[in-house]
């Protein structure tokens, strides 16, 4: 599955008078703009636009901003350009998209420790944001797999989950404030960081997760926490998933909030990882049918965050739950138990072509659902390999297949559609999502059409109305034009 938009040009006049309100360097024509401003990470979308733009600063976000809604231009705002669903590809609606990237607001505002908050702008880097709060003592929870590259501006569009959400929450949670430019230009700003502001509606709420189709998110004021004075990470071997919806119920009840993180995977993405990415191995001596990566953390010393772990894992052991793990005893093994679970999409991606699905069920229900998803999925497809990985403590898991081997890729993709909609189906009889964490995007817009409530989209064409009448704002990406 992969699609490759038609050009569609925009008249010489408009890159001018652009270029008059953010300088003629800021501004890239169709033939000299990169690759990756334009191609998908998974090669799904490549995109074409007649203009990339670079502003400096929320003023000239603005001005773009008013000058292509007064001429019916759309535009497309770009972060880091690190997501899964075509929301910052530019092109596919059919019009001409001119496209806004960030990358220049890339500034830290303010660091307020005592407050617990940083000021950042929309451009900025997810680990200079977290390299920021760590200088001042202090932690931005937010991590997932592309930290280095995606852009705290596209988090927010997209509300990125990743794997601390069920100790820190969403991206959402941590969002005290926004600056947002709006389609006509105009300037929505409370940066003020404050806890608690009920003073009428909760407007930030309305751009976090929307992907750009209602604003233009420039900076934002984010909560953040005291660092752990320890942590403590295990990688932990079970035998059916059963057991690591059992396992995680225990350790929560152990742990408390000090359970950080709660992944899980499939033996068969561990035979990916050995096989297609160097330097990744498994710790333990034998294979297993799943794996949990286990961390902890809080403001206890070492020994008590240890004694902890331990203590949970000599009782799971006895009890047959747990049946082989290990344990990191430096910082060097804990980040060779993480590069595990981030190197899974890499790993799969090298193993052959995949269908991906970004789905959350209640974990009480995630082993039932792994089973018939994946009885459902072989029928469609005999042979079709499962991965199901993810962020358990939270119930999102990316159930993703890989192609048998008795298909080719081309024949193997060619079944997106009914594979998509099995499972996305399923994901919601259990009561869950069909989009956890990914966002809707352009992939996934006839989805929302069809397994979404008629009310629902009544009210979110509502608000797109309202914010954006003339469409200008990433056309196409989640309501279908």
């Amino acid at each position: 599955m992969s699609h490759k938009v038609q050009p569609v040009e925009l008249p010489a006049r408009h890159h001018n008078a652009i270029a008059v309100l953010v300088g003629e360097s800021a501004v890239v024509a169709a033939a000299e703009i990169p690759e990756r401003y334009l191609n998908e990470w998974r090669g799904l979308y490549v995109g074409y636009s007649p203009l990339l733009i670079k502003p400096a600063d929320t003023a000239e976000v603005s001005a773009v901003l008013a000058y292509c809604n007064e001429h019916g231009i759309a535009v497309v705002p770009q972060g880091g350009n690190s997501g899964l669903a075509g929301g910052a590809i530019p092109g596919l609606s059919g019009r001409a998209e001119v496209l806004l990237s960030l990358e220049r607001l890339n500034s830290i505002c303010e660091v307020d420790a005592a407050n617990f908050v940083i000021t950042v702008e929309a451009g900025c880097i997810l680990a200079n944001v977290q390299e920021a709060a760590a200088a001042a003592g202090r932690l931005f929870p937010l991590s997932l797999a592309a930290e280095g590259s995606c852009q705290i501006g596209g988090n927010i569009s997209t509300n990125a989950g990743g794997t601390n959400v069920l100790r820190y929450g969403n991206t959402r949670d941590l969002v005290l404030g926004l600056e947002v430019v709006l389609a006509d230009g105009r300037v929505l700003s409370n940066l003020s960081g404050v806890r608690k502001d009920n003073t009428g509606y909760d407007l930030k709420q309305l751009f976090i997760g929307a992907e750009g189709t209602l604003g233009v998110v420039t900076a934002a004021s984010l909560k953040l926490f005291a660092q752990p004075k320890a942590t403590a990470t295990a990688l932990l071997a079970v035998e059916s998933a059963a057991q690591v919806v059992s396992l995680f119920s225990t350790a929560r009840e152990y742990l408390g909030d000090e359970l950080v993180a709660f992944e899980m995977f499939p033996d068969l993405a561990m035979q990916m990882l050995e096989q297609h990415l160097p330097g990744h191995q498994s710790p333990l001596q034998a294979s297993h049918p799943w794996y949990v990566l286990l961390e902890t953390a809080g403001s206890w010393s070492q020994a008590v965050i240890d004694e902890q772990l331990l203590g949970l894992l000599e009782e799971q052991l006895a009890a047959g739950c747990v049946v082989d793990g290990v344990v990191a005893q430096s910082e060097s093994q804990r980040d060779d138990i993480w590069r595990l679970r981030h190197g899974i999409s890499e790993a799969q991606k090298l193993a052959g072509a995949s269908v991906k699905h970004d789905i959350s069920v209640p974990v009480s229900r995630m082993d039932e659902f792994i089973g018939q998803a994946s009885a459902a999925a072989d029928a469609i497809v005999p042979g079709v390999r499962p991965v199901p990985f993810g962020h358990v403590g939270d119930g999102n898991i990316h159930f993703n297949l890989s192609q048998p081997e008795s298909l080719s890729a081309a024949e193997f993709l060619a079944l997106w559609e009914p594979l998509n909609e099995a499972v996305h189906a399923l994901a919601v009889e259990f009561g869950g999502s069909f989009s956890a964490e990914h966002g809707i995007g352009y992939l996934k817009r006839n989805e929302l059409q069809r397994l979404s409530g008629e009310v629902d989209i009544e009210v979110m064409r509502s608000l797109k109305a309202a914010l954006d009448p003339n469409c200008i704002l990433n056309p196409g990406k989640v309501l279908p034009e």
